[in-house]
This record gives C-alpha cells, structure tokens and sequence, in this order.
C-alpha cells in the first residue's frame, strides 16, 4: 500500500502539471481525485497500525475497530474532495464555456499532453486494479463482487477494490471529455467528463460510507462462522443444547462470542466448568477469529420439563 500511495501521489503531480499546461477542468478533477486516493491510503495505514495496539483498562477488547473509522474517513475524503469538488469545478467550467471564455486547453498548444498523461495513468491504474482483483479473490470466495463488498469484515480490500475501480473509470471519463473537447472544439465535453467524475467518486464515496457504517455499528460474524462456532458448541460433551448465541465484530479478525448453554441440572459445578472449558476449546479450534468468548451454563428447562 506505501508503494501505491507513492504513485498517486506522483500521479497526482502530473495531473496538476497537465491541468496547469492547458486548464482541462477533467485534469483538476482527476488531480484532485489522486490526492484522495493518496491521503486515503495514507489513513488506511495509519488505522491498521492504531488497530494493533494491545487492550488497556479504557478499552478492554483492543482497537481493532480503529480500522473501520479510517475506512470511514475514506468515504467522507472521497466525497468531499473528490466527488464534490469535481462537480463544482465542472459548474465553474459550465459558466466559462457558455459566457463565451475562450477555451484553454484548445489555445495552449499543449492539448497532448493531458492525453498523454491519462494514457499512461490508465495503464498505471489497470495494473493496480488487476493487483487489487487477485488480492481480493482468496477473501471473495465463490462470492459475487458485489456481496463480497457489502459483506467483507476487512475494509482495506473493499475500500481500494473500489478505489482502483473508480480510479480507472474517472480515467476514462477524463480521457473521453479532453478527447472530444479536442476533436470537436467543444468545451461541454469537458464538462461532461468532469461531471461524471464528480458523480461517480459521490457514488463510490456513498457506497463506502453505508458499508463501513455496518461496520462500525457492530456486525455479527458470517453466517458461516456462527455456523461453525454452533456445532462446536453443540458437540461439546455435556452441553444439551445452544439456548442462544451471539457474536459481534471487534475488529476484522476479531470475534465476541457470548453464549447460554443449557446443561444438566444434576450437574456439579466441577463438571459445568469442565463442560465450558472443553467448549472454549472447541469454539476456538473451529474459529480461530474469536479473540473475546463468554459461555452462561444454565439448566436445560425443556429436558427437565419433559
């Protein structure tokens, strides 16, 4: 991730110098949009690195939630100044060109090299892209995209899924309103593509916000951990059966497991303790993310009852 926040960062400085050499507002907007995705990764860093730090007494299940607040960050970053600023620099550039301004990219002599430059940019982020797609494919499953981003536990490999995503495609946008704003003299092309740049990161940044917003409030585990964690529970010797079971998300590998656990009522308090610690094993060996487990022993009703 350092070595891809480094080459936004120096893609950013050539958009900025694209920008400078011929006034493409879609230049500016892409600028823009790298200097997100740089301080995006930046804040992605600095929350895995504030998730690692061990519990204390104020926080007694750890900081792995410091993950979920940077991703969060992200989705604020992007929308402000990606999505917002691109949409209000694409108005600015809609008054220039319907007052008659004369159209900077077209005078300056220099109207190849934002060309150049998004050529080179796109073949950049489709190397990226395609390394953040084989990263995300052992954690995605036999998951559509789509459910893998909404459901991931992890933000990191969501949050630069589709920061990859909406990097190429603003590319493109760019690319196609410089490219006809050449072609046809036209400035509204380039408003266009900026606009659209502006709409898409909004849409992404929207996107982040709702998921990571899941997150933060507290999500269960899968289906498929709590799957595992019941029937190593319910295997357990002297456990009749799972009364209830919950499980939150202390981080993204981080699982709290609580559970009510009927045993029998002629049970000695040695045998209940040996009955919960046999589960406590099982529970882990099952699944390794459960870093916080409470079990409640209670008399199993329905058995005495009968």
């Amino acid at each position: 991730m350092v070595a891809a926040m480094a080459a936004n960062g120096f893609i950013a400085l050539t958009k900025f110098g694209a920008w400078a050499l011929t006034g493409a507002s879609s230049m500016l907007a892409e600028a823009v949009h790298s200097v997100a995705d740089t301080g995006n990764q930046a804040l992605l860093l600095f929350g895995g690195r504030q998730a690692k730090r061990a519990a204390t007494e104020e926080h007694p299940f750890g900081y792995g939630r410091e993950r979920y607040i940077s991703a969060f960050l992200v989705s604020i970053i992007l929308f402000s100044l990606g999505g917002l600023f691109a949409l209000y620099e694409a108005f600015h550039k809609y008054e220039e060109v319907v007052g008659g301004h004369p159209n900077e990219l077209l005078e300056s002599g220099w109207w190849w090299v934002p060309v150049v430059v998004l050529v080179a940019a796109i073949i950049a982020e489709s190397l990226s892209f395609r390394t953040a797609i084989h990263e995300s494919i052992p954690a995605k499953g036999n998951q559509s995209w789509a459910r893998f981003v909404r459901t991931a536990k992890s933000p990191e490999l969501p949050v630069v899924l589709l920061e990859d995503a909406a990097a190429l495609l603003g590319l493109v946008f760019a690319l196609l309103g410089v490219g006809m704003t050449i072609l046809t003299h036209n400035g509204l092309w380039d408003v266009a593509g900026t606009a659209l740049i502006g709409l898409l990161l909004i849409a992404v940044a929207i996107t982040l916000a709702v998921e990571t917003k899941s997150l933060l409030v507290g999500e269960a585990a899968t289906p498929e951990a709590v799957g595992r964690i019941r029937s190593a529970l319910a295997a357990t010797d002297g456990v009749n059966r799972v009364i209830h079971l919950k499980t939150l998300h202390l981080g993204p590998e981080e699982v709290l497991v609580a559970a009510k656990i009927a045993v029998e009522p002629t049970d000695s308090a040695a045998r209940i303790a040996e009955v919960i610690n046999h589960a406590e094993v099982a529970i882990r060996s099952a699944e390794p993310q459960v870093t916080a487990l409470y079990l409640e022993p209670d008399i199993d009703t329905l058995t005495a009852s009968s």
